[in-house]
């Protein structure tokens, strides 16, 4: 598959306290295959197809914008695609919009208990599905390999083209966009994400471990907040909502309810509070994840 027409574009968003914020709209690079999403896939698919394989097996929560996205890639590339979905089918019935969007887009979705799918990595577990679905490119939860990491890494050039910046923000659900962005830094620049899940400190460990895969070397330029998850994966709670909706007014941006939306409610509460000196230039990545809103009865108004 050709990489999708890259249509980044550098959005100023506001100075508070003498901070620059500008918005990076990685969001814009494929209408179907957004953001990290597509970065993360693009290595991989062309690994798989290197291979000869031609399905691609995957992990995902019920309302994972991977699982979409490679559900798409499937749509689009005419390969078959397996979804393996954290719990039970009876629990996810009726579908709610990004499992029956991905279903529509010809994936095969497989439910399987929440213990099992803790142990998605173990060897015996993975044989298991192979027999079960035949042959297939297996790609971890989220897309979070070593190979998803160059594919984020090109993000940093394409921003540095476009404006001098000192601060590189990015939602966090797996770490391997975070990860991708560190390699692209190379220990320049700082790197700052936002975990979207309520409990994350694993994802400090998991980061480190893909560069240390991908590059061979760790790196130090970055922080991990774990304190504005807003609740939990998946949780809109008030307060985020109605940052989403007056930030849409503001600048005629929607944000995600999932990931770009907790991030950047995060980072205005950080320079509010004084985290980054005076001529700081911060440019956060809107990563996508748009289709999320199906399952929170609507963007907000």
């Amino acid at each position: 598959m050709n990489s999708p027409t890259h249509q980044l574009a550098i959005s100023p968003l506001e100075e508070r306290r003498g901070v620059r914020v500008l918005l990076a709209r990685d969001e814009l690079t494929h209408p179907e295959l957004p953001g990290n999403k597509w970065r993360k896939l693009k290595y991989n698919l062309r690994e798989a197809d290197r291979l000869g394989h031609n399905t691609l097996l995957t992990f995902g929560g019920a309302y994972s914008n991977h699982l979409a996205a490679v559900a798409a890639v499937g749509r689009l590339t005419g390969c078959r695609t397996v979804g393996v979905v954290r719990g039970e089918e009876l629990a996810h019935r009726p579908l709610n919009p990004t499992l029956a969007r991905a279903r529509a887009d010809g994936m095969e979705l497989r439910f399987i208990d929440r213990a099992t799918y803790r142990r998605q990595h173990e060897p015996e577990v993975l044989a298991d599905l192979v027999r079960e679905t035949g042959p297939a490119y297996v790609l971890p939860e989220g897309g979070s390999n070593a190979l998803a990491l160059p594919g984020c890494a090109e993000l940093v050039a394409e921003v540095r083209a476009l404006t001098d910046f000192d601060v590189l923000a990015v939602s966090c659900g797996t770490g391997g966009t975070l990860a991708g962005l560190l390699t692209g830094l190379a220990g320049q620049q700082q790197a700052l994400g936002f975990a979207a899940l309520q409990s994350a400190d694993f994802l400090r460990a998991d980061i480190d471990q893909l560069t240390q895969q991908a590059t061979g070397r760790t790196y130090a330029n970055w922080e991990l907040r774990t304190d504005y998850a807003a609740g939990g994966y998946a949780r809109l709670p008030p307060q985020l909502r109605q940052f989403i909706g007056e930030f849409r007014h503001r600048h005629s941006i929607l944000l995600d309810p999932i990931y770009t939306g907790k991030m950047l409610a995060g980072l205005f509460d950080l320079v509010e509070k004084g985290h980054f000196t005076r001529g700081t230039t911060v440019v956060a990545v809107h990563t996508g994840g748009l289709q999320a809103w199906g399952g929170f009865g609507g963007e907000p108004v």
